[in-house]
C-alpha cells in the first residue's frame, strides 16, 4: 500500500499546486482511493476545467468516488455538474452518496456566483 500512499500524496500537492491536468490522468485509474484522491484534488481547483475533470468521477463505479466528486463540485462551485449531483442526491442507488450528493446540490444550487 505504500505505492498508492505516495501516489494519493503526489495527486493532493499537485491539487495544493493548482495543476489540473497531471490530476487528470488519475480520474481513470483502476484505483478507487486513487480516482477518489484525484476527485478530493479538483476540489481544490476552482477552474471550469477542474469542474469538467469531475464530470466522469461523478459517473463512477464506486461511491466513495462519487460521494468525493459531489463535495468537490461543491467546494468549488462546479455549476456545470449541477446536473450530474442532482442525479445523484435523488437517484443514487448508494443511501451515503445520495446524502453527500444531497447536500452538494443544495450548496450549488444556492450559491450566487
Amino acid at each position: 500500500m505504500a505505492f498508492s500512499d505516495g501516489v494519493k500524496d503526489k495527486i493532493l500537492k499537485l491539487g495544493s499546486k493548482q495543476k489540473v491536468d497531471p490530476i487528470i490522468k488519475y480520474v481513470t485509474n483502476p484505483n478507487d482511493d486513487i480516482r477518489m484522491t484525484a476527485a478530493i484534488a479538483l476540489g481544490m481547483i476552482p477552474t471550469y476545467d477542474a469542474g469538467m475533470a469531475l464530470i466522469p468521477l461523478l459517473r463512477d463505479k464506486s461511491p466513495m468516488v462519487r460521494a468525493a466528486a459531489c463535495e468537490s463540485a461543491a467546494a468549488i462551485n462546479a455549476k456545470h455538474c449541477l446536473e450530474y449531483v442532482k442525479k445523484l442526491a435523488f437517484q443514487d442507488p448508494d443511501p451515503k452518496v445520495m446524502q453527500v450528493a444531497r447536500k452538494a446540490f443544495d450548496q450549488l444550487r444556492d450559491s450566487v456566483v
